[in-house]
């Protein structure tokens, strides 16, 4: 049995694919200007994304994208990272704005590099294990 969502409105959750350089760099950006640890996170591939990933949109369980959910809502892709940046420590908010870029547009560029993200950045062989000091920003989960 999957573990249950632990929804707060204190905190919004970030799903990335456990295995990417790009998204684990990714997630450490998130982490050093996000110091309300308002965000916390899991791989794409664990159990504990399960029940964010259950009844969302098509395309969220694909480890090409980025989700975020928030308030009760699913975001994914360039979306997603646009709403992660609003919530980040200054001048990061300010990417917000591209949200006004229609979505077809911003999620091109998005999947471009998505495509692209382990012939550039690389891959690892298994997922992220947080550091213990970073262990309660990341949902329980088993590696896969």
């Amino acid at each position: 049995m999957p573990p249950s969502r632990p929804d707060t409105d204190d905190h919004a959750v970030v799903l990335f694919d456990g295995v990417c350089n790009l998204c684990n760099g990714a997630v450490n950006f998130i982490i050093d200007r996000d110091p309300a640890g308002y965000f916390r996170f899991a791989p794409l591939q664990s159990d504990a994304a399960a029940p964010y990933l259950n009844g969302a949109d098509d395309g969220a369980a694909d480890l090409g994208t980025i989700v975020l959910v928030e308030g009760g809502q699913t975001y994914v892709r360039s979306t997603a990272a646009l709403r992660i940046a609003r919530r980040l420590t200054a001048p990061w908010p300010l990417l917000f704005l591209a949200i006004a870029v229609p979505r077809p547009l911003r999620d091109a560029v998005y999947n471009w590099v998505a495509h692209n993200r382990y012939d550039w950045f690389g891959k690892r062989n298994e997922c992220r294990l947080p550091t213990p000091g970073l262990r309660d920003r990341f949902l329980d989960y088993d590696p896969p």
